[in-house]
C-alpha cells in the first residue's frame, strides 16, 4: 500500500508539471488552436491500459530463453481455490482447508537427494520456483478474498525502468473449522525483482519468501458413527474430540519454510530473436552460463500441553510434547548451456540443446523432542545433528526438428555425499502432426532414490526408530499422451515398477493388545509393484452454451492395499455459459465426484503422516476385524463465476447434496469430511 501511494504521488506531481510545460508552450506557441484540435490531441496523448499491457515470466521459461506470458483473464478453474480439491488431483485429507492432505491417485516423487518426509502441508507451501516476476508498463495488482475459509491474497508488479521490475505477494488464510480444533491458518509475505540489460544478455532473478504454516489437531472426533446414527446433538462444535484444549495451548503443527534466492545468467555469443519488437518476443542465446544461489531453511514443529484420555496417540509419552526437525539447505547451481540452430527466426527448427550442470547442496539437519509431565520443571532434550553435504551432476540433451518435434532428455546423478548413488535418467519425445490430428508424448524414466529420512530415523515422543538397512526405491515409468486441444481430447497410459516401495504401517496387533494401537513401523514392500494407470478427458459443447466436461481416471495395481489409492476415480462439470446485458460473462453449473473403495489411511498427528492401519485377526469381543475402506456417494459442488471488466466472482455450494445419499463421508480413518457449506470468491486486477 505504501509503495503504491507512493507511486501515485510520483505520478500526481508529474502530471502537475506536465501540466505547466503545456502551459508554457501553449503560451510561446499561440493560442489559436480550436476546441476540437485539443480534444483531438487529447485523444491522441491517452492511453487506455489493459492486460495486454501486463506480463510476466517464469524461472522455468527464463532457463529456455527470455521471453514474457500474457495475464491470465479467463474464468477456468477460477472457482477451484481449494488445494485438496483440485478436479485432477484430488486428495485425502483430515476434514477442513488447510490440514494434513494426502494425494488420492498415485503420483510418485521425481525429486532425488535428501528429503525429510514431511508432505502433509506441502499443498499450501509457497514455491519461490512458482513466483511470476512482472513486466508491466502500468502498475499491476491484484486482491484476491474468499469467505468462508477466510483466504486472502494480494499482488503487485511494477516495472521502476523498462527493464528492471519488482514485486511483492502476501497471502493469509484462516480456516475456523467445523469440529473442536479444526482452526488453520497461514502467513506468506514475498518480494521479488527481475532485471534483464539493455542489451538482453544479462538477467537477475532474486526473491525472498516467507512460509508460517499452522494446522491445530484435534486428534479425530470420538463419534464414529456420526453419519450412521441419529445423534441427540446436531452440532458439529458440540461433538467431542480427542484433543481439546485451546487458545496457545492447543495442540498444533507448525511449519517455518524460508527461502532467499538468487538466480544470475548471461548470454554469450549470437542471440536469436523470435517475433522482434513484439509483445511475446522470444530471445534465445547460442551459449549461456547461470549460477543460482538458493538459502532455504525449514522447521516442523509439533506441541501439546494435554493428556491423552482417549488414544489420539500410542500408549506411553507425556503431557507436554515439543518435537520438531529443523533442516537448513544452501544450494548453489551452476549450468552451461549450448545451442546449434539455423538463423530462421519465424520458429525454432534443427536445434540441438546440451545443458551440463553441477550442484552442490549443503545441508545441516537436526531432530529431536523437549518433553515434560506438567508437573516437571526440567524437560528431557534429545536431539540428533548432522551435517553433510551432496554433489549433482545434471545433463540435458534436446533436438527440436522443427515446432513439430522435440525431444528431450533429463540426467541427474548424485556423485559424491550423503546420498550417493541416487539418480534419475528420463527422457520424453513431443510429436504434433497437425492442429487437427493432435499430438503424441511419449515419456519415460527410470530412477533410484533414497527413501525420506523419517523412514531412516525418527526420535519424536510417541515414535521412534531407526532404520540403518532400507534400500534405495526403484522406479521405472513409461507413458504415452495423446492430446487434441481442437477437440478437447486427452488420453494418457502410464505404466510403474516400483522395487522397494516404502511406506508407514501399524505394527502387527493379532490379539489387538492396546499396548501396540496406533504404534507405527516403517516397511518396505518385498515384492515389485506393478501400476498401470489410464486417464481420459474430454470436454463437449452442446448448443454453443452448454458445457461438459469430464476427467477421468483408472488404477490397476497388485497392492492397493499397500499404495492405500482407489481403482476409479471420476469427475464431471456440467455447466452453461453466457453473457449477460453484453457485459458479464457468466457461468453456471455443478461439479459430480465420485472413487471407488480404498484401504482408508490413519493419520499420525505428531509426524504428520498418512500409514497404512493393521487389519485381520479378531477382537476382544471374538468379531472378526475387517479393513476399514472409503469410497465417496456422488459429491455434487454447484456454483457460479462470473466477470465484469477486471472482476471475477465465484459462488459455489460445496457438497450440495449432503443427505441425498447420506448425512457425511470420510476419506481419512476418523476424520469427517467438511459438511455443506457457501463460499463466495472475488478477484480484481488493477492495471493502473
Amino acid at each position: 500500500m505504501i509503495k503504491r501511494l507512493h507511486f501515485f504521488l510520483i505520478l500526481f506531481f508529474t502530471c502537475c508539471i506536465s501540466v505547466h510545460v503545456l502551459a508554457q508552450e501553449q503560451e510561446e506557441w499561440g493560442t489559436d488552436l480550436d476546441s476540437l484540435r485539443d480534444a483531438q490531441d487529447a485523444q491522441e496523448d491517452s492511453i487506455i491500459y489493459n492486460a495486454s499491457y501486463i506480463r510476466y515470466t517464469t524461472l522455468e521459461n527464463l532457463k529456455l530463453g527470455t521471453y514474457t506470458l500474457p495475464l491470465d483473464t479467463t474464468l477456468r478453474g477460477f472457482q477451484y481455490y481449494n488445494p485438496q480439491t483440485n478436479p485432477r488431483n484430488p486428495s485425502m485429507n483430515t476434514g477442513n482447508y488447510g490440514l494434513a492432505t494426502r494425494d488420492m491417485l498415485f503420483i510418485p516423487s521425481t525429486e532425488i537427494g535428501f528429503r525429510t518426509g514431511f508432505n502433509a502441508l506441502s499443498r499450501y507451501v509457497l514455491n519461490p520456483d512458482s513466483l511470476h516476476y512482472y513486466r508491466a508498463r502500468a502498475p499491476y495488482s491484484e486482491l484476491y478474498f474468499v469467505t468462508g475459509d477466510q483466504v486472502f491474497s494480494a499482488k503487485i508488479g511494477q516495472n521502476i525502468k523498462p527493464n528492471w521490475s519488482i514485486g511483492a505477494n502476501f497471502n493469509a488464510s484462516l480456516a475456523r473449522g467445523f469440529y473442536t480444533n479444526q482452526r488453520y491458518n497461514d502467513i506468506q509475505p514475498a518480494i521479488y525483482t527481475w532485471y534483464e540489460s539493455t542489451n538482453h544478455r544479462y538477467n537477475l532473478l532474486a526473491n525472498l519468501v516467507f512460509n508460517t504454516l499452522v494446522a491445530t489437531e484435534n486428534g479425530s472426533i470420538l463419534n464414529d458413527s456420526i453419519f450412521t446414527a441419529p445423534s441427540e446433538n446436531s452440532n458439529l462444535e458440540a461433538q467431542v474430540t480427542r484433543l481439546r484444549q485451546q487458545r496457545e495451548t492447543r495442540p498444533r503443527n507448525t511449519w517455518n519454510d524460508h527461502t532467499f534466492f538468487i538466480r544470475q545468467s548471461m548470454f554469450i555469443g549470437r542471440l536469436d530473436t523470435i517475433n522482434k519488437d513484439k509483445p511475446d518476443q522470444q530471445i534465445l542465446s547460442t551459449n549461456s552460463i547461470a549460477h543460482s544461489l538458493r538459502i532455504n531453511r525449514k522447521k516442523f514443529k509439533f506441541y501439546k500441553s494435554e493428556p491423552d484420555p482417549y488414544g489420539a496417540f500410542p500408549l506411553g509419552g507425556t503431557d507436554l510434547t515439543n518435537d520438531s526437525t529443523v533442516l537448513t539447505t544452501i544450494t548453489n547451481d551452476f549450468v552451461y548451456s549450448f545451442s546449434l540452430r539455423g538463423k530462421s527466426t519465424s520458429f525454432i527448427k534443427n536445434e540441438v540443446k546440451l545443458d551440463l550442470g553441477l550442484q552442490h547442496d549443503l545441508l545441516f539437519y537436526k531432530q529431536g523432542r523437549d518433553s515434560l509431565t506438567v508437573e516437571d520443571a526440567d524437560s528431557t532434550r534429545t536431539y540428533r545433528k548432522m551435517t553433510f553435504q551432496n554433489i549433482t551432476l545434471k545433463a540435458g540433451l534436446s533436438y527440436r526438428f522443427s515446432d513439430r518435434v522435440n525431444i528431450t532428455t533429463d540426467f541427474r546423478q548424485i556423485v559424491t555425499g550423503r546420498n550417493f548413488g541416487d539418480f534419475h535418467y528420463g527422457a520424453q519425445a513431443n510429436l504434433l502432426y497437425n492442429n487437427t490430428v493432435g499430438r503424441l508424448i511419449l515419456a519415460g524414466y527410470f530412477q533410484n532414490q533414497s527413501p525420506e529420512y523419517n523412514f531412516e530415523y525418527m526420535n519424536y515422543t510417541y515414535h521412534k526408530w531407526g532404520n540403518d538397512d532400507l534400500n534405495k526405491i526403484k522406479t521405472t515409468s513409461l507413458s504415452a499422451t495423446y492430446e487434441n486441444p481442437r477437440f478437447k481430447f486427452l488420453a494418457k497410459a502410464e505404466y510403474y515398477l516400483i522395487d522397494n516401495y516404502t511406506y508407514y504401517k501399524e505394527v502387527d496387533n493379532p490379539r489387538h493388545d492396546s499396548r501396540l494401537f496406533r504404534v507405527l513401523e516403517v516397511a518396505q514392500n518385498g515384492s515389485p509393484i506393478n501400476m498401470l494407470k489410464f486417464t481420459l478427458g474430454k470436454d463437449f459443447t452442446f448448443f454453443k452454451k452448454w458445457h461438459l466436461d469430464n476427467y477421468i481416471v483408472y488404477q490397476k495395481s497388485d497392492y492397493h492395499d499397500v499404495l492405500m489409492t482407489p481403482e476409479f476415480y471420476t469427475w464431471h462439470s456440467i455447466y452453461y455459459n453466457t453473457i449477460l446485458v453484453k457485459v458479464i460473462n457468466l457461468n453456471i453449473g455443478f461439479d459430480v465426484r465420485f472413487n471407488t473403495p480404498y484401504l482408508a489411511p490413519a493419520y499420525a498427528i505428531d509426524i504428520g503422516q498418512f500409514y497404512q492401519p493393521y487389519y485381520g485377526g479378531v477382537d476382544v469381543e471374538g468379531n472378526e476385524v475387517k479393513p476399514v475402506e472409503f469410497s465417496t456417494y456422488p459429491i455434487v459442488d454447484a456454483w457460479a463465476t462470473a466477470t465484469l471488466k477486471r472482476t471475477n466472482f465465484f459462488l459455489r455450494y460445496d457438497y450440495a447434496n449432503q443427505g441425498l445419499f447420506s448425512k457425511g463421508y470420510y476419506t481419512v480413518r476418523r476424520y469427517p469430511m467438511a459438511p455443506a457449506g457457501l463460499r463466495f470468491g472475488l478477484s480484481w486486477k488493477f492495471y493502473d
